[in-house]
């Protein structure tokens, strides 16, 4: 008997019908012996109409009140859940993150996870039910309820998995696993069977949206291992071959992942570049720049700084196109004046296309390839910034999917990997 933690997106949840599809899969596997928790998300669009009330309320609604409304959606859908299992014949039983209890920080709509107490969830299984545990949701020290922010249920299920010390943690969505890069984007992009979880934690990083990156970093801390697969299949699919379906998230580096020099394409829309011409090239400027920038809590990404040219240098970075206003205000009226610089300059049409894979380890010339694709095409890049098995690039966003097919084709990435 293996124990297994299923998580369900909201678009797997959105209808009573798919519900009921959910409790007739998950029922399969608790009948054929399996313990089964189940974390789902919220019914598609709800999260997003319960804010909308909000917002209609209040400009800046309070943050422990927004948390209060938003956890609604995911006690809804698991009640829901666990009375569509009941209809099925099987033992079920819904829990919210504090009757767990799932506890976290207190930093209201983007909490994390400090611990959880398996005991209840242990001891509903030994009575032979089904447990269902909200997703997104937990209690502070104070016995407030908190949100994990866009995506957490992905976190909650890995939180969980790792807690009760589940075999496998399956991530049920609407996508059958993860692909090469965006189909819509590639219609020849391939579903890998197997990645890395260091492949997938850059993937998710750098724009991927199949998994929260949170959940991605929590399954490799815990050694939790994850498979991404449709909850679109037919309910009654063999459970062998369901077993084996989607894409598995592993640990282990075999020779066939080795023999793909790049395992993906990433890209991100949601960049926007900031440029200090003109900054003083003296001790201390960098911090001077980013020292504001990471106390008004903006994010940055990539960095460059210039060859010093008289004594001055040009010093650019990239942010989130949502936090593009934020921080070119604070550059022009807070920053420049400070350090002395002569010019801002801002883009926020631009985007970031990046290549993955652990064979780049192992493997010359990767990042001079793609920077000769990309010149084939004409494309100019703006930033460059790399990692161990990773190399990203800034470009102009009218390219980005020239960039990415050509890129794609160009690393074979549509070809099935042969067996080294």
């Amino acid at each position: 008997m293996s124990l297994i933690v299923h998580k369900y997106g909201g678009t797997s949840m959105g209808s009573v019908e798919r519900i009921k599809n959910v409790a007739k899969r998950v029922a399969k596997w608790h009948n054929a012996g399996h313990q089964v928790v189940v974390v789902p998300s919220a019914m598609s669009g709800e999260t997003n109409r319960l804010l909308g009330l909000a917002k209609e309320i209040s400009e800046l609604p309070d943050g422990r009140e927004l948390d209060m409304l938003a956890a609604t959606g995911e006690q809804a859908s698991s009640a829901l859940l666990a009375l569509a299992l009941q209809a099925e014949g099987i033992k079920a039983r819904s829990f919210t993150g504090w009757q767990v209890p799932v506890k976290t920080d207190s930093s209201f709509t983007k909490a994390r996870i400090k611990s959880i107490d398996d005991k209840r969830v242990k001891a509903e299984l030994d009575n032979g039910r089904v447990v269902i545990v909200t997703g997104f949701q937990g209690i502070d020290p104070d016995g407030h309820i908190t949100t994990l922010g866009r995506g957490g249920s992905d976190t909650s299920a890995v939180a969980i998995a790792a807690a009760v010390g589940a075999d496998e943690c399956l991530i049920y969505t609407d996508v059958d696993g993860v692909y090469t890069t965006d189909p819509r984007v590639v219609p020849e992009a391939r579903r890998l069977s197997v990645i890395s979880f260091e492949e997938m934690l850059e993937m998710a990083s750098l724009g991927s949206k199949v998994l929260q990156i949170r959940s991605v970093e929590f399954a490799g801390k815990y050694k939790v291992p994850l498979r991404v697969m449709s909850s679109l299949t037919d309910p009654a699919i063999a459970l062998q071959e369901e077993k084996n379906s989607g894409t598995l998230i592993t640990f282990e580096e075999d020779s066939k992942m080795e023999s793909a020099v790049i395992s993906g394409i990433a890209f991100s829309r949601d960049e926007a570049k900031l440029t200090l011409l003109g900054v003083p090239d003296k001790p201390g400027v960098a911090y001077a720049i980013l020292g504001p920038v990471a106390k008004a809590n903006i994010d940055v990404d990539m960095i460059i700084q210039n060859q010093s040219v008289d004594g001055t240098t040009d010093f650019s970075f990239t942010v989130n196109r949502a936090e593009f206003k934020r921080a070119t205000e604070l550059l022009t009226d807070t920053i420049l004046p400070a350090v002395g610089a002569r010019e801002v300059l801002t883009d926020d049409k631009v985007c970031k296309v990046s290549i993955v894979g652990i064979g780049m380890r192992s493997h010359a010339g990767v990042a001079s390839q793609m920077f000769s694709t990309l010149a084939k095409e004409g494309v100019n890049i703006q930033m460059i910034s790399t990692s161990e098995i990773k190399t990203s690039v800034l470009i102009d966003d009218k390219y980005m999917e020239l960039a990415v097919r050509a890129l794609h084709k160009a690393f074979g990435l549509d070809q099935e990997v042969e067996q080294a």
